[in-house]
This record gives structure tokens, sequence and C-alpha cells, in this order.
């Protein structure tokens, strides 16, 4: 199998695998390997992979879905395991998007507009609430 690669995506590296089969045949496919994203393009990469599947839950039950796993991400912090916790939050964020998408809401500008590089209670950065 040959592995070859190249930054020819923004935010990751795309990799081409040939699996030689025979002498006769070859496989080949891309794998695009995400290393980062925006807020916008991780919403709508939830959206390609589940929002079919969402969209029949609905608001109330994609919800309760993610309640489900802010739940698990509590016990995730109290057993205080690192692996766990990561995956919980990224439970929690991969439902968060898959709510917004079913309620047709963006993320990315919802939370630029309210959290505009400051505090949208006080005004100031960092904030100055009081606790």
């Amino acid at each position: 199998m040959d592995i070859m690669f190249s930054p020819a995506s923004r935010h990751g590296i795309i990799y081409l695998f040939n699996f030689v089969l025979s002498s006769t045949k070859t496989h080949m496919f891309l794998v695009n390997v995400v290393t980062s994203l925006h807020i916008t393009e991780f919403q709508e990469m939830m959206h390609r992979i589940y929002f079919h599947r969402d969209s029949k839950r609905g608001v109330d039950g994609t919800y309760n879905w993610l309640v489900d796993e802010v739940e698990e991400l509590g016990e995730a912090l109290k057993a205080g395991d690192k692996k766990a916790l990561e995956n919980e939050f990224a439970d929690v964020i991969a439902w968060l998007a898959s709510l917004a998408n079913v309620a047709d809401v963006d993320l990315e500008k919802a939370t630029l507009n309210k959290y505009a590089g400051k505090c949208p209670k006080c005004g100031n950065l960092p904030c100055r609430c009081v606790l």
C-alpha cells in the first residue's frame, strides 16, 4: 500500500491510499483527515453526517440527546478520566451543533454576535462581572 499526502485541504491533510489488490487491480481512495475547523465548518460537517437523522428526531428529541451527553460529561468530570473527558466534550459539542442545525441556528454567527470579544453582560475584556 502506498500512502501519499499533501496539505490540499485548508484544515487538514488529504491522504491518497493506493491498495494493490492484484497485478491487474488497484483500489484508490481519498481520506480527508481534518486537523482544525471553524465553528461553521464543524456545524456543516455535523449536518452532512447526521442531519438526515436529526431532522427526523426533531428539536425536542435532539435536545434530549444533548442533555444526556451533558450528564455524561458531568460524570466524566467527576471521574477525572482525561480520555473520557475528551470524548464527552466532543459529544456535547457535536450534539449542540446537531441541535443548532435542526433549529436552523448558525452557531458561529450567534456566538460572534453575542460574544464580540468581550463579556456580553459587563462589556469588559476580561470579564469584571461580580461572582
